[in-house]
C-alpha cells in the first residue's frame, strides 16, 4: 500500500510539473481553483453523496435492535467509537461503510443481507465477520485514503476535458516537440495520467480490502466464518439480475463484495481482489490462529 501511494504521489508531481510547463500562465489559476473546489467537495461530501445514492437510511436501536447489538459488541471489542447504523432497501446482499473518520462514519447493511441473517442463511458469526470487515474500513480511514488517492485521476480527467472542449493551451506550439500543438500535449498527458492513476487507485483499493479482511478476521477471531460469508454473498450476488448489478456497479469500491461476476473481479479494473485470493488469505490467518 505504501509503495502504491508513493507511485501515486510521484505521478501527481510529474503531472503538476507538466501543467506548469505547458498550461498558459493565464489559464493555470483557473485550473487550480477548479481543482481546489473539486477536492473540497470530494473530501467533505463524497461519502454523504455515495450513501444517499445507495439509498442508505439511518436506523435507530428501537427500529433494528439486533443489528445495533452486533455493531455495539464489535465496537466494544475493537475499542472504537460506534458509527451510525443504516439500512439500504435493496435485495442484493451486501454491506458498506462511508465516512472520513470514525467520528462521522456510517455502516450500512442492505435489506438483502439483513434478511439472510434473520432467516438463518448467514450465521451469527458470518454476519459479525461482514460487519467487522466494514468496521475495519472505518478504523483504517479507507474512504479518506481512497478519496485522496483518486483525486489525481479526477484532476487529470478535468484537465483533459478542458483541453478538448475549451482549447486549453490555445494554438500555441511547443518548439521542443517539433511544433506539436500544446493543446494536444496537455490532452495526451492528462489521458495517460488518468489511466495510470485509475489503475493505481484500483490496486490500492484491492490491498485495502485484503487489509480489512485481515483486521476483521483478527477482531472476531473467526476467519473461517468471514470466508464462508464471502463465499455465500458472492454466490448470491452472482444470481442478482444483470440490470440490478449494473445499477450497483458505480459503488463497488464501497461494497463488501463487488457487483461483478467472478471473471470480472479478477481484472486490473476491479476495486476488490478475487474471491479466491481473499479466501486464501483468510485460510492462512486461520492456520496462524490455530498455531
Amino acid at each position: 500500500m505504501v509503495f502504491v501511494m508513493f507511485l501515486i504521489g510521484a505521478l501527481a508531481v510529474a503531472f503538476v510539473a507538466a501543467l506548469v510547463a505547458f498550461v498558459p500562465a493565464r489559464s493555470l489559476p483557473v485550473v487550480l481553483v477548479i481543482a481546489g473546489v473539486i477536492l473540497f467537495l470530494q473530501f467533505f461530501f463524497s461519502d454523504k453523496i455515495a450513501a444517499f445514492a445507495m439509498g442508505a437510511r439511518e436506523v435507530t436501536p428501537q427500529q433494528y435492535p439486533d443489528l445495533h447489538g452486533v455493531v455495539d459488541r464489535l465496537c466494544a471489542m475493537a475499542d472504537m467509537p460506534k458509527p451510525r447504523v443504516a439500512v439500504a432497501q435493496t435485495p442484493m446482499p451486501n454491506a458498506f461503510a462511508t465516512g472520513r473518520s470514525p467520528k462521522n462514519a456510517v455502516i450500512c447493511v442492505t435489506t438483502g443481507l439483513y434478511d439472510q441473517w434473520r432467516t438463518g442463511r448467514l450465521t451469527e458469526q458470518e454476519f459479525e465477520g461482514v460487519l467487522a470487515h466494514e468496521l475495519s474500513h472505518v478504523a483504517h480511514r479507507d474512504v479518506l485514503v481512497i478519496t485522496i488517492a483518486s483525486f489525481l485521476g479526477i484532476l487529470a480527467g478535468l484537465v483533459a476535458r478542458m483541453a478538448f472542449w475549451f482549447g486549453l493551451g490555445g494554438d500555441r506550439r511547443d518548439d521542443r516537440d517539433g511544433g506539436v500543438p500544446v493543446q494536444l500535449i496537455i490532452l495526451l498527458v492528462s489521458m495517460i495520467t488518468y489511466a495510470i492513476s485509475f489503475l493505481l487507485t484500483m490496486a490500492l483499493s484491492r490491498y485495502r480490502e485484503l487489509a480489512a479482511d485481515r483486521a476483521g478476521a483478527l477482531l472476531t477471531g473467526n476467519p473461517s466464518a468471514l470466508a464462508s460469508a464471502l463465499q455465500k454473498i458472492t454466490g448470491d450476488v452472482a444470481r442478482i439480475p444483470t440490470q440490478d448489478l449494473r445499477q450497483a456497479q458505480p459503488f463497488n469500491a464501497f461494497y463488501f463484495t463487488p457487483a461483478f461476476n467472478r471473471d470480472t473481479a479478477k481484472t486490473l479494473l476491479s476495486s476488490h481482489p478475487s474471491t479466491e485470493k481473499r479466501i486464501a488469505q483468510l485460510s492462512k490467518i486461520s492456520q496462524q490462529l490455530g498455531h
